[in-house]
């Protein structure tokens, strides 16, 4: 039920107590105490030694894996990619192997011709298990991998190639409609993993990069483009560190960095500007995320700027195997088209259990629909099994110049939302009631000044 902003605002205040000095955040320290990035061999493998030509024509992909055969094979180090436009198609690191892209002119550009990424690896898309093309930088079950530098990743994706298999404009008949639907059937029917099939002819686009079930992971330094869909994609891995990464890519689903099913990670000092969600941490959808049942426990994103995208940070949608304990810091965000600073997203076909989100210190220039977004009538909605859990939600310190409105959550009587609270904050120029259904939320000592 919508109020007057005035009224909305007062009951927010009432009974409330007040917020003791942020005790959840002495944990950080700890979890940051196990984020070690890895350490590499001082040898270096120049990949032009190895046959790659950089002219942006000439099919380095052979040529990449032989240097990286090579390093791993003599104990680690760095595979360089120096000055130069390098095509290739998907690149496969193994244990040890810094993928250094040593100048700020040091391109990869990822081939468009989906062959170059066969044959098919296992992975997931969208949070459900199955066989697909091959992200184009990939490692499964390594130990101490990296891709570092200054130069760029191309993935050279536009309506004309990857993005259109989403269905844009002027993509054609070649989208992945009915694929994505038979593994969302596939999913919820529980049919085998070996039998999810996937790759040519279906169009289910491959992520940029992915560190599946690995340990001991950096990205750093690199700028990302032109992505096919979700940019950086942990998964089922430990101890990884995304740090002072570059990302501008707006497509479909281009989501910048989407921690998933993942056991300390921290996310700091980068630029996000996706069109999508900036940050968006993940655990599974509907039977595989509770099959699986690995949670994304504890995440600390710090020092980052967020700009075009659905969510600064977003927990969801594909969350069915929970999420706890991501903190947030030190972050600035502004857009018109940023849709929201926090997103929480489920429904009951998901479920999941989203609890202790700790966000602070945060500066807001603008966002497009409201500070705080928790929709747990996202797509399904309420028709499902599996009630979603929101709880023990908390953000401290923000300071927002403009917003239409604080507030935009969205429960259902079987679900919970329960424990949200912002405190110490104050909020500019707003312009519309807040929502808030079904939902336990306070605003405690915050400063609300409506637009004039």
């Amino acid at each position: 039920m919508r109020k007057s902003l005035l009224t909305v605002s007062l009951a927010m205040l009432a009974a409330v107590v007040v917020h003791a000095d942020a005790p959840e955040w002495k944990q950080v320290p700890e979890i940051l105490s196990r984020i070690v990035p890895p350490k590499f061999p001082a040898q270096e493998f120049n990949i032009t030694k190895y046959g790659a030509v950089g002219d942006g024509q000439t099919d380095c992909t052979e040529a990449i894996a032989k240097a990286i055969a090579a390093c791993a094979k003599t104990g680690g180090g760095r595979v360089v990619v120096p000055a130069g436009d390098f095509l290739t198609g998907a690149i496969h690191l193994q244990s040890g192997v810094d993928l250094h892209l040593a100048a700020t002119n040091s391109v990869l550009k990822f081939s468009t011709d989906p062959k170059a990424y066969l044959p098919a690896v296992f992975t997931r898309f969208e949070g459900i298990e199955c066989y697909n093309y091959s992200p184009l930088i990939f490692a499964v079950g390594q130990k101490n991998v990296a891709v570092t530098g200054e130069g760029t990743l191309d993935g050279q994706a536009d309506d004309s190639n990857w993005l259109g298999w989403k269905g844009r404009k002027g993509g054609g008949e070649k989208t992945q409609t009915a694929a994505r639907k038979r593994l969302d059937d596939m999913n919820n029917q529980k049919v085998p993993v070996d039998q999810r099939r996937f790759g040519e002819g279906d169009y289910l686009r491959p992520n940029f990069i992915q560190f599946q079930r690995c340990q001991n992971v950096l990205i750093e330094g690199v700028k990302i483009r032109r992505s096919p869909m979700w940019e950086i994609h942990p998964l089922l891995s430990t101890n990884v560190t995304v740090r002072g990464v570059d990302i501008f890519s707006h497509g479909a689903n281009n989501d910048g960095c989407d921690p998933e099913s993942c056991r300390d990670v921290l996310i700091e000092n980068c630029l996000f500007d996706t069109g999508d969600d900036c940050i968006a941490i993940k655990s599974g959808r509907n039977n595989d995320g509770r099959r699986v049942g690995l949670p994304s426990v504890n995440l600390v994103i710090r020092g980052c700027t967020m700009r075009d995208g659905h969510a600064g940070t977003a927990i969801g949608s594909e969350i069915s195997g929970s999420c706890s304990n991501v903190f947030v810091e030190d972050c600035e965000m502004s857009s018109p088209n940023l849709v929201c600073a926090l997103r929480l997203k489920s429904n009951a076909m998901r479920g999941g259990v989203l609890q202790n989100i700790f966000m602070r210190n945060v500066n807001v220039g603008l966002v497009k629909d409201s500070v705080l977004q928790i929709d747990f009538l996202y797509e399904e909605g309420a028709k499902g099994e599996f009630n979603p859990t929101a709880k023990n939600v908390v953000m401290d310190n923000l300071k927002v110049a403009l917003t239409p409105r604080v507030l935009n959550v969205r429960g259902f009587p079987a679900a919970s939302i329960s424990d949200v609270r912002i405190y110490n904050s104050s909020f500019k120029k707003v312009q519309k009631p807040d929502v808030v259904e079904n939902a336990d939320v306070k605003l405690v000592d915050c400063s609300l000044e409506p637009v004039k």
